[in-house]
């Protein structure tokens, strides 16, 4: 089981829907967060995308030299850069980093934001245009390996005698990761993918999904593996755990959340109608399966569920994950640093994770606060 943990560059807070415990996004906060992340054990962290956040590339690559193995989920977005330009980006990232980049494919689902960026194509087109981006890049990371070149003559993207004559370090090229809950995302998933990312929706939705794109990828002659995007509340008590998860939204008025759920019902993406259709904007029946809480998504776009529950109780919803297939979750927590360490202390333990030497090295000496001027603390579990 992998577990990553996330950079909040569009900001970070003790409560949803106000500026109230809000926290400002600067670099000082993201590298701690990152060294944290680095030094607890996670495998990686995902930046976020979009007009909301800092540029995911420029943070991650200020990140590189911060960090020792930590890995970095980091966005191209097909349409708004080239084919050739991501691949280049990708192949320096990579090489500058020793091979600790991961790519995240972000087609887009919100025609505002991407009229913004000056991206008018409708949802289909966009995902027609992904298939041509992902073939190129591809083609040229793999080419670059041999100091080849690449063409490719498509209906909306086309390479003549393309080239990356800096190689990645990982092999083919970086791996990629994607989500999208509509049948042309499965299609993208399928043909292309290393990983299929889902947001947190109750297993058994989440068990159909995957079970499509298996059988997508077995026609394409693949296979592929499978995570899952949450956030968490886990604290040493269920109460402790259900009483912060209120507390999170505590100051979210009812006008906020109609105006988050009006702007996420203009969005074409099928993934986002289906966050949003967890709670209906209704924050009276926000547990939507044993320990899954939809409060997040009232406001925040994407990613709108959380673990909730003592440690037991998290890690036993997260098996249930991996039963269906998935290995790597992606998670965060309000406020990010602090969630960080909770829950690393309070669920690892628990988890059937690889073990490795923290990225400082192996522990040596007392381990906690030394008793009085002798005495070693006790031995735990974490």
């Amino acid at each position: 089981m992998n577990v990553f943990w996330f950079i909040p560059t569009h900001g970070d807070s003790r409560y949803l829907g106000t500026s109230q415990g809000a926290r400002a996004a600067h670099y000082d906060y993201f590298r701690q967060i990152a060294v944290a992340a680095d030094t607890l054990g996670y495998e990686g962290v995902l930046l976020p995308t979009g007009r909301s956040c800092e540029d995911a590339w420029v943070v991650a690559s200020s990140l590189i030299p911060a960090t020792k193995r930590l890995k970095f989920l980091v966005a191209i977005r097909p349409g708004l850069s080239s084919p050739g330009l991501s691949a280049r980006m990708a192949a320096t990232f990579d090489r500058l980093s020793n091979g600790r980049l991961l790519i995240n494919v972000v087609t887009g689902g919100d025609p505002n934001e991407l009229a913004g960026d000056g991206i008018f194509h409708d949802h289909d087109t966009r995902y027609a245009i992904t298939d041509e981006f992902l073939t190129i890049w591809r083609g040229l990371l793999e080419q670059s390996h041999d100091n080849g070149s690449f063409d490719f003559d498509g209906k909306h993207l086309q390479s003549q005698g393309g080239k990356v004559l800096y190689p990645p370090v990982q092999k083919r090229h970086p791996p990629l990761w994607f989500g999208g809950s509509s049948a042309a995302a499965h299609e993208i998933a399928a043909k292309h993918i290393d990983t299929y990312l889902t947001w947190g929706e109750p297993p058994e939705d989440v068990g159909k999904k995957l079970a499509d794109i298996r059988r997508r990828a077995a026609d394409e002659g693949r296979t592929i593996k499978f995570g899952i995007r949450l956030h968490v509340i886990v604290r040493e008590t269920e109460q402790e755990a259900w009483a912060d998860a209120d507390k999170l939204i505590s100051k979210l008025d009812d006008d906020t959340i109609r105006r988050a759920q009006a702007q996420f019902a203009k969005m074409d993406s099928e993934g986002q109608r289906r966050m949003a259709a967890l709670h209906g904007g209704n924050r009276d029946k926000l547990e939507v399966y044993p320990h899954l809480w939809a409060g997040v998504g009232l406001v925040r776009g994407g990613a709108g569920t959380a673990l909730v529950g003592n440690p037991e109780q998290v890690a036993g919803l997260m098996k249930q994950y991996a039963e269906l297939g998935i290995d790597t979750f992606i998670l965060s927590g309000y406020p990010h640093l602090e969630e960080s360490y909770r829950f690393a202390e309070l669920v690892f333990p628990l988890l059937p994770r690889a073990q490795r030497e923290q990225a400082s090295g192996p522990l040596s000496g007392p381990f906690g606060e030394v008793i009085g001027t002798s005495e070693l603390p006790k031995v735990s579990a974490s």
